[in-house]
Parts: C-alpha cells; sequence; structure tokens
C-alpha cells in the first residue's frame, strides 16, 4: 500500500533542522539566548505555583493577558499569546495567506520563508545590500505589487543585526496597506526602537515579541503579538486555544515583573557586543555591523575551520557561510563570555 502524498508545497521544501543537540553543557554563543538563566522570580514562580492540581486544568490566559498588556503599554485585546515567535509567524500566515505572494528579505530568519513555503505562498525575496548588510528600503518598496499579501521583517535582523529605521517601516506600511506587515521585534532589548506605538495608526501593522532572549526563556516557547483588536480577533479563531501551556503563562508574568534583570542582562550583553567587535577587528576580521546581541563576523573560507576549533573548546558559535560567505554569527552574552571566545579565537586566527 503506497504511503499518502503530502501536499507540493511540502514535497519541494527544504527541512529546517537547527544543531541543538548536547548544548548545555558548552559555551552557547549560537542561538542568541541568555547566557546566564532567566530571572530567579520566574523560578520562584514557578516554584510556587506547580503542583499536580495545575497541571490537571487548561490554561487560563485572564491574568497573564493582562499584566503583559500593561507592561507593554497595549490593550489586552491587542495582544496574542503565541508559543514562541515561531506560531505569531504561523498563525499570522494561517490567517492571511493562502497561495498569496510573501516578500522576505535575504538572508533573515528561517521560519518566515518556512510558515509562508508551508502555506504554498509565492515567495519574493529582497537581498541586504553588501558589503555592510544595509537595509534594502528601496528594493523593498519596488518589489511591492498589488496581489503582495504579507511582508515579513526582523528589526534587527538575525542573522545579520541590521536594524530597521522607524521611518522606513512607515514607509513600508504606507506602501503596502493590502498586505500585513510583521515586524518581528525578538531583539528589541537591545535595539531599543520599536514599531509597536504604531499599531493603533496602522491596520495592516503586526508587532512580535520573544521571551527567549533577554527573559532567558527560551525553553518555555513563550511570545506575543501585537496588532489591532479587529486584527487579533482573526489571529484568535486559526490558532489553537490552548498553545501556549500554564507554566509558560505564569513563568512571563514574573519575568515583566523583573526589570532590573532584563535591563541589567541587556546592558552586559551590549557591553560584550562592543567587545567582541573591537577584538573582531583588532584581529582583521570583518563584520556587520549590528543592533542586537549578536555579531555576524566574516572568516572567509575559514568559517566551518573556525566553528569547529571553537566547538572542540566547548564554545558554540553559528556558521551561517551557506548563505553568507565567510558568515559566523556569534551571540554576545557576558563580558567574560566574550573576552573568552576572542581569547581561544586569537589562538586560532
Amino acid at each position: 500500500m503506497p504511503n499518502p502524498n503530502p501536499r507540493k508545497a511540502i514535497q519541494s521544501m527544504a527541512p529546517y533542522a537547527p544543531p541543538t543537540g548536547n548544548r548545555q553543557a558548552n559555551l552557547r554563543l549560537d542561538f542568541n539566548e541568555n547566557t546566564v538563566g532567566c530571572s530567579e522570580r520566574v523560578v520562584e514562580r514557578l516554584r510556587e505555583a506547580l503542583n499536580s492540581n495545575l497541571l490537571t486544568v487548561y490554561p487560563d490566559y485572564t491574568q497573564v493577558k493582562t499584566a503583559l498588556a500593561k507592561h507593554f503599554r497595549v490593550q489586552p485585546d491587542e495582544l496574542l499569546l503565541t508559543n514562541g515567535t515561531d506560531e505569531a509567524i504561523q498563525v499570522l500566515i494561517n490567517t492571511y495567506i493562502d497561495d498569496d505572494e510573501v516578500i522576505v528579505l535575504s538572508p533573515s530568519y528561517a521560519m518566515y520563508r518556512f510558515y509562508a513555503e508551508v502555506a504554498g505562498a509565492r515567495i519574493t525575496e529582497v537581498p541586504y545590500i553588501p558589503p555592510k548588510v544595509e537595509f534594502p528600503l528601496e528594493a523593498l518598496l519596488a518589489a511591492i505589487k498589488p496581489e503582495t499579501k504579507a511582508i515579513l521583517l526582523s528589526h534587527p535582523n538575525n542573522p545579520t543585526g541590521t536594524p530597521i529605521k522607524l521611518e522606513a517601516i512607515e514607509a513600508i506600511l504606507n506602501a503596502a496597506p493590502q498586505a500585513a506587515i510583521l515586524i518581528d521585534e525578538a531583539y528589541y532589548e537591545f535595539c531599543g526602537t520599536t514599531a509597536l506605538p504604531f499599531i493603533n495608526q496602522y491596520p495592516n501593522l503586526f508587532v512580535s515579541r520573544t521571551f527567549s532572549k533577554v527573559y532567558g526563556m527560551a525553553a518555555m516557547r513563550m511570545g506575543c503579538l501585537f496588532s489591532q483588536a479587529v486584527n487579533i480577533q482573526y489571529l484568535h479563531k486559526a490558532q489553537s486555544p490552548y498553545s501556549v501551556n500554564t507554566l509558560a503563562a505564569l513563568a512571563a508574568e514574573a519575568a515583566v515583573q523583573d526589570a532590573e534583570f532584563a535591563n541589567h542582562y541587556a546592558a552586559e550583553a551590549l557591553a560584550a557586543r562592543e567587545l567582541l567587535r573591537a577584538g573582531l577587528e583588532r584581529l582583521g576580521i570583518d563584520q556587520a555591523p549590528s543592533a542586537a546581541n549578536f555579531i555576524l563576523g566574516y572568516f572567509g573560507d575559514r568559517a566551518i575551520e573556525v566553528r569547529d576549533a571553537l566547538r572542540d573548546k566547548a564554545i558554540l558559535v553559528r556558521d551561517r557561510s551557506y548563505e553568507i560567505p565567510g558568515g559566523v554569527r556569534i551571540t554576545a552574552g557576558t563580558l567574560a563570555q566574550a573576552e573568552q571566545v576572542l581569547a581561544e579565537l586569537e589562538r586560532i586566527w
């Protein structure tokens, strides 16, 4: 008996399998996570709340939505809780895209293309401008057509760290009023500029945030998607009613109550990023200007060699040379961690 045939869109997709195995024993500078751990308030909240009865009840989001709406300065009906940013992207695509045209930038976060391809969308890629991987505003505006139904952007961009000026975001929103425009702000806390206040002005704007980076909760898979209330109602229809588990919701509520922790970690990461920038420059390694908690260095034809040599020293960095010639992305954790990776690079280089 033959196996069932998957949709053509699935057959033609390349699989996405990030190298996530056996990472905890290493210095994790490969996925841009918080490298020191989450706030102790998060752990305490989970310890206080966790019991067998809690795990028998389907999640209730009333309290956490109120707390997060206050923190992000939006109304509760302008906020959708999501299972990480990945589900935010998926729900937006499921809500607004059939076999329509979707614009993404290149290189950028792989999940934009992934979920668009699953939906069977026609994808238009607009490349960042070399050699400094500048945001290609003019090329992007030129690529917008009446049939463009979604534009998926990250600010700052992963894996390059490139920010988007707020004036550029407004220009895109005005140029494509028929399209859902997602501004993925996973690295907002390291960049400091946000499109979130624009949601009241632009009905086609969607903004996502994550708890996987500065808050140190990548394992919880917690995110938020913001837009006007009428849009959130439609997104709810395309989302599983309990996709965010109770522990993640409790953790998020505790996390936003510890602003001191998040601010301190962001400041430490920015100082580490500057140390990495200067250290790479001293070694003669070019790099992309970054507004995030990582740096993309250009290691030429030695990119994989450098990655493997660091891995042998229990330091994980992310090879991106398969899409960016010579590219290796290094997370900026703490100053001590930046000093450690630079010391090893000096030996290797």
